[in-house]
């Protein structure tokens, strides 16, 4: 069953099953990072798994593990569907580059010459705990769709940010921060998003941010469509992501994997909190987050990051140029980040530091990851892709798999 499961895949990658050599992979090591993952999932690190592997352009493990359900002892499967959430991020920034290519705007261009609502940015300076009033300053500069990209804008992001006043000013402003089931659209969270402060002036500091919400809206603007039709028609559809969608049809529904949390011994159903996690499959449908609303399978996802190692196209469907993923790939932030990675237009870089900390790939290795517990990793040099898929959220179980993964995954390269 496992090699036919694979030869569906051969269309769409050049494909080995786990049991069979692939140029420049020990085999025997794929055996042991086998192993470490079915030890976490005999030990309840994590209720359940998928995990895959692909060196120049073939698939050396593809795996599922554990439960996709554990009420009712439901086993992971291959295909079942995650929430990426902001894995989104690069997706969205890809659009906008595509839109970029066809000379619609200049990076550099600040975003109020698209979006009028962000002329005249503001900077938080007080704050008044007692009533959330607050006092601000003139921002130095406009916001640039550059530093929407790169997390210099100086936009917050509402219930995960760091500053708590910040929390408390997007709630009270009614600004989505990552995902709902209400009945709101993008342009209506960012309409009110950019009537607020920012923690610092553009292109300052780097803070994690809405600003790839903002860029989806501002795809909508530009493009003339809705986001999601846009990504579907201009990037899923070209590299047959049949799977990646902000919100599920009735016949993808069932693949949807519980999101968990472990509580008093035992991993339990994630609750609904600040946002319910059954999102992608109920409520109005309407908000297309740019930052986090995707979800999407281990094969699709790994489609996408190809479709990069490959300059910009798969399958003879091309998506962006090389000359602009060489731009993406550069260091957009100077020295606003310091340590073992960067940031250009859509993922984290690994740098020399990174190289020298060990386990983490290649310098120019390009990453990131999802706040449900999802990451994905892929070295140019090596030609390699990691991806491992998990539904979790809270401390954990002593979860180690995934720096184990991606440290094992790099000794498996003769």
């Amino acid at each position: 069953m496992k090699r036919i499961y694979l030869l569906l895949l051969a269309g769409l990658f050049s494909v080995s099953a786990f049991s069979q050599t692939v140029d420049g992979i020990i085999q025997e090591r794929v055996q042991k990072l086998d192993e470490m993952l079915e030890d976490a999932i005999a030990k309840q690190q994590v209720p359940g798994l998928v995990a895959m592997v692909l060196k120049d352009g073939k698939v050396v493990y593809h795996e599922a593990k554990g439960f996709a359900d554990v009420a009712s002892k439901s086993s992971m499967k291959k295909d079942h569907i995650f929430r990426i959430a902001s894995q989104t991020k690069a997706i969205t920034s890809t659009a906008v580059m595509i839109l970029w290519e066809e000379g619609k705007f200049r990076l550099d261009d600040p975003i109020s010459k698209y979006i009028p609502e962000f002329k005249n940015p503001q900077v938080l300076t007080g704050f008044r705990y007692g009533d959330t009033t607050y006092t601000t300053r003139p921002a130095s500069q406009e916001i640039t769709i550059r530093q929407l990209l790169t997390h210099t804008s100086g936009i917050g992001y509402g219930v995960i940010d760091g500053d708590e006043r910040m929390k408390m000013i997007y709630h009270k402003a009614g600004v989505v921060d990552l995902f709902t089931t209400e009945e709101i659209s993008i342009k209506e969270s960012v309409m009110r998003l950019a009537k607020l402060p920012l923690h610092h002036d553009p292109g300052a500091k780097f803070t994690y941010s809405e600003g790839l919400d903002v860029l989806g809206y501002f795809i909508e603007v530009i493009s003339g469509q809705s986001f999601d039709e846009f990504l579907k028609e201009r990037i899923f559809d070209p590299l047959e992501m049949n799977d990646t969608r902000f919100y599920l049809s009735a016949a993808q529904a069932p693949r949807l994997v519980t999101v968990y949390t472990f509580r008093e011994g035992n991993w339990q159903a994630y609750p609904v909190t600040f946002y319910d996690p059954d999102y992608p499959r109920k409520g109005a449908k309407r908000f297309f987050s740019g930052g986090a609303g995707l979800s999407s399978t281990t094969a699709d996802y790994a489609k996408f990051l190809q479709m990069y190692l490959n300059g910009g196209e798969l399958n003879g469907k091309r998506i962006l140029s090389s000359q602009t993923i060489e731009t993406m790939m550069k260091n957009q932030v100077g020295d606003l980040m310091q340590g073992d990675k960067k940031y250009g237009l859509a993922f984290g870089l690994v740098t020399e530091q990174g190289v020298a900390t060990g386990g983490i790939g290649s310098e120019g290795t390009f990453d990131w990851g999802g706040y449900f517990n999802t990451q994905y990793f892929a070295d140019p040099q090596e030609n390699i892709i990691g991806l491992i898929f998990k539904q979790t959220s809270g401390s954990g179980n002593g979860d180690e798999t995934g720096w184990k993964f991606r440290q094992m995954v790099f000794t498996l390269i003769e």
